[in-house]
């Protein structure tokens, strides 16, 4: 949907054309430019009118002007981007005086001035917003190292596991960076954008003179971050793919593409009948048209786009924080709408629910067409759909996944979307708390059997898919049998199998505990084994539930699970309600771990403290079976003692470890320091106090301590997005501040964690320093679901079926039709809204 900054083609520039303001080269359709030159003053416009001026075979066509957008906010080519390509057109361009709305034609070299001639040249040859987006999403030419084509790798054997990963010489899971000389990972220096670490990594280099790394979580099929030590900047490297490979990362297998540029899978057979079944291609399928059937219209690989807007805008709160508010929006947006978050989601809301973009075709017209190419009646009957260019150009700014070309995970996206929603709704409604709410977290610790509640604010659950409760297990094994067999004799594969697994299990998998790694128990002031349990400390008003479809083999090459899982239509989950502390529970002890620094060279070994009781008998146990003595040690003591069982689970969990089979040590019996929280998985409690160094750097700069405190609180201790915070929250406003919402990535934790952080919204009915969550039943209903269609994230497709008006409607891009059988099996992410308590 191009054309208009505010509205698009919702002040029908389709009857009257563009003006394009000639002081700030906006767009305005004829219902708003009288508004634009009321509010600024500005009276030079430029008009542009498009009419069709002749049919391709001939016929005359009627006086139907098209329009793109453009930042200028303007594109008159005319070879693209146009559903009717049988048409030729004419454009027609005039200078517009405001108030007396005097019009001059263009060109008119004798009568303007050089520089407004220059000027009007300048827009009319302007290439559109979207297409500058891409290539300035990388602003800075960056060089190829000269370390490049002459590095020369070490080897040493070294291969590096898919995930898992934590610096060599410290605790660090972050900011982590790979050597690509002798494959050492090690973390990077701490940075202003809150990205902490230690600077392992350079005094690596300092030792050692290999002077090129790669920033591990940045590796994906089309490249990574390098950066030189020596050269001291982020640098290119060609041979990225070989050096990689090197150290068992394959990346050119991570994707694929055919000759055309088009993603494919990494299967050499087609998933036909997935793309069958989800995009119900084999039913004639009706076509609907109205308010909220429209269509979104593919940019290229933007489905996960178009799938999750089409969710977010069927939900009453975003139709009213938007659509209902759509006059006061356009009137109070700034004098450059298309950079404003409100305008642009008013406008693509009323896009798609007005009506006026999903209107089916007269029966004249229909009548005409069917005389003449009778085989394209069903795409005479489809809509075009909405374009959301500048929507896209808007959200997906300064993101390096969203702002490219690429298919992209809708998942991500969503909680993409969240995250904008929050931070620009800090001083009105926010939809997005139909999402929100908390996760009660209880940690034990396996020896002391001590318990630890902590809260946290979250939007998704991720569900784990057990492949080992597949009802056709048996038909799974054998059909693996068959792969490998096949795979050996070189021979064509079997007909692949899908996983058919209980919802039931799936629930069951997600309320297991699971084992928290590096678990440090304050009861006995050193590491050991410690379980954690998620519960719901309230419900959402809206739940949205991810199947986690996707994960990455030992190749690094990301792969789907072929899962089929019963999503019942209705759910109730208050089973799944935290409790909080029990009688006969003792908590423990509110201390932080010691700081154990790098150059301590104090004996650390068990020979420097009482030895712990060890079960010896357990210990021979699992020696016996081939493991380290030591290893085995370690395992009976992490694990309490426990028997023999629960430390060879620990053993299978941690043998990948560089310290696997070293001797058990415990830290440093030092004080205690501020610097670490003693949260399981690492992320802020509710409530706790943020860093003594990320407080004094902010008020360095001058801001007041009390107001540093909160904007670190709001933001999960993030130094860049608290700067942020205390721009937009001025002191005197702290009591209506609300937080941001940290960038999310997935993660293997069972919820998403897509705000891990506090959240400091205020609730009206909740402690007033706690986030604002609307609680209320755990029964719910489906009503949305969107489906992925192929082997990867990063290549497929994607639908979403929505049910309104009480039947199913399968949005597939620009296509809206009533759906005969929605394959609620084959989701991936599901959206259910709570069932009333009448």
């Amino acid at each position: 949907m191009s054309g208009c900054s505010r509205a698009g083609d919702s002040c029908r520039e389709s009857e009257g054309g563009l003006y394009v303001c000639m002081n700030t080269f906006l767009g305005f359709g004829r219902e708003h430019v009288e508004r634009h030159y009321r509010k600024t003053g500005q009276s030079v416009y430029m008009h542009l009118k498009r009419h069709v001026k002749e049919k391709a075979t001939g016929a005359a066509g009627g006086a139907i002007p098209r329009r793109r957008n453009g930042k200028v906010f303007l594109d008159l080519e005319l070879n693209r981007d146009f559903n009717g390509e049988d048409y030729e057109y004419e454009d027609e361009a005039k200078l517009v005086i405001f108030p007396d709305h005097f019009e001059i034609p263009l060109p008119n070299i004798e009568e303007l001035p050089a520089l407004v001639t220059i000027a009007c040249d300048a827009v009319l040859n302007a290439p559109s917003a979207y297409k500058k987006q891409e290539p300035e999403s990388w602003e800075e030419e960056i060089q190829v190292s000269k370390h490049a084509r002459s590095l020369r790798q070490l080897d040493n054997g070294v291969r590096i596991p898919p995930s898992g990963w934590k610096c060599q010489k410290c605790e660090m899971r972050e900011n982590l960076w790979l050597n690509l000389t002798d494959g050492a990972v090690l973390c990077g220096k701490w940075f202003f954008d809150g990205s902490g670490g230690n600077g392992h990594a350079l005094e690596h280099y300092r030792e050692t003179n290999h002077p090129l790394a790669v920033k591990l979580d940045t590796i994906t099929p089309d490249g990574a971050d390098v950066y030189s030590f020596e050269e001291e900047e982020a640098v290119l490297d060609p041979h990225i793919s070989d050096h990689l490979s090197h150290f068992g990362i394959d990346m050119l297998q991570m994707q694929k593409r055919t000759e055309n540029g088009h993603h494919t899978d990494n299967n050499s057979r087609p998933r036909v009948s997935e793309w069958e079944v989800i995009q119900e291609s084999g039913m004639k399928l009706k076509a609907v048209f109205g308010s909220g059937y429209t269509g979104i219209k593919n940019l290229g690989n933007s489905c996960y786009l178009g799938t999750v807007m089409q969710v977010l805008f069927s939900i009453p709160d975003f139709q009213r924080m938007y659509v209902g508010n759509l006059q006061r929006i356009y009137d109070y947006s700034p004098l450059d709408p298309s950079q404003d978050f409100a305008t642009q989601m008013a406008k693509l809301g009323h896009g798609l629910l007005s009506g006026q973009y999903a209107k089916p075709p007269m029966k004249s017209e229909l009548i005409e067409q069917v005389m003449k190419e009778d085989y394209k009646v069903l795409n005479w009957h489809q809509q075009k759909g909405v374009s959301p260019r500048m929507f896209k150009s808007l959200v997906s700014r300064g993101h390096p996944e969203f702002s490219s070309n690429r298919q992209q995970d809708a998942h991500e996206f969503l909680l993409h979307m969240i995250n904008l929603v929050e931070r620009n709704s800090t001083s009105s409604e926010n939809p997005s708390d139909v999402f929100r709410f908390l996760v009660e977290e209880r940690t034990q610790c396996c020896q002391s059997r001590r318990v630890r509640y902590t809260q946290r604010v979250d939007y998704c659950i991720q569900l784990p898919a057990p492949i080992e409760a597949a009802t056709n297990r048996e038909e799974l094994l054998a059909y693996e049998a068959k792969r490998k067999d096949a795979e050996e004799n070189m021979r064509a594969p079997p007909e692949p199998v899908r996983a058919r697994i209980p919802f039931t299990a799936c629930l069951q998998a997600f309320t297991e505990p699971e084992n928290v790694p590096d678990f440090w128990s304050s009861a006995l002031q050193a590491k050991s084994a410690g379980v954690k349990t998620s519960r719901f400390a309230s419900f959402p008003e809206y739940l949205i539930l991810q199947i986690k479809k996707f994960t990455f083999g030992v190749d690094w090459v990301p792969k789907k699970l072929d899962l089929a899982i019963d999503v019942p239509d209705f759910l109730d989950l208050s089973r799944m309600r935290a409790t909080g502390l029990q009688a006969g529970e003792e908590e423990l002890p509110d201390l932080m771990p010691p700081i154990v620094l790098p150059e301590d060279t104090r004996d650390n070994s068990m020979s420097s403290i009482d030895s712990p009781e060890i079960d010896e008998t357990a210990v021979m146990q699992l020696a016996e079976m081939g493991f380290p003595l030591e290893a085995c040690r370690k395992a009976v003591y992490y694990t309490g003692n426990m028997g023999p069982e629960m430390a060879f689970n620990w053993i299978i969990a941690h043998m990948e470890e560089p310290d696997f089979a070293e001797p058990l040590t415990l830290p440093s019996m030092i004080d205690p320091g501020p610097s670490t929280s003693d949260s399981p998985m690492g992320a802020t409690p509710l409530g706790s106090s943020p860093p003594e160094e990320s407080i004094a750097i902010l008020t360095s700069m001058g801001f007041p301590r009390n107001h540093s405190i909160q904007a670190l609180k709001a933001t999960n201790n993030n130094l860049e997005r608290a700067l942020d915070w205390i721009f937009t929250h001025p002191e005197e406003e702290e009591s209506d501040a609300l937080s941001d919402m940290a960038d999310t990535e997935p993660n293997d934790n069972a919820f998403s964690n897509a705000n891990s952080h506090s959240d400091s919204t205020l609730s009206p009915d909740r402690d007033m320093t706690g986030p604002r969550v609307k609680d209320g039943p755990g029964r719910y209903e489906l009503f949305a679901f969107i489906s992925h269609m192929g082997a990867s994230t990063m290549s497929g497709h994607y639908v979403c079926h929505i049910k309104k008006e009480g039947r199913w409607v399968i949005y597939n891009d620009h296509k809206v039709c009533l759906s005969e059988r929605p394959p609620k099996d084959l989701g991936y992410i599901y959206f259910y809204h709570r069932l009333s308590s009448s």
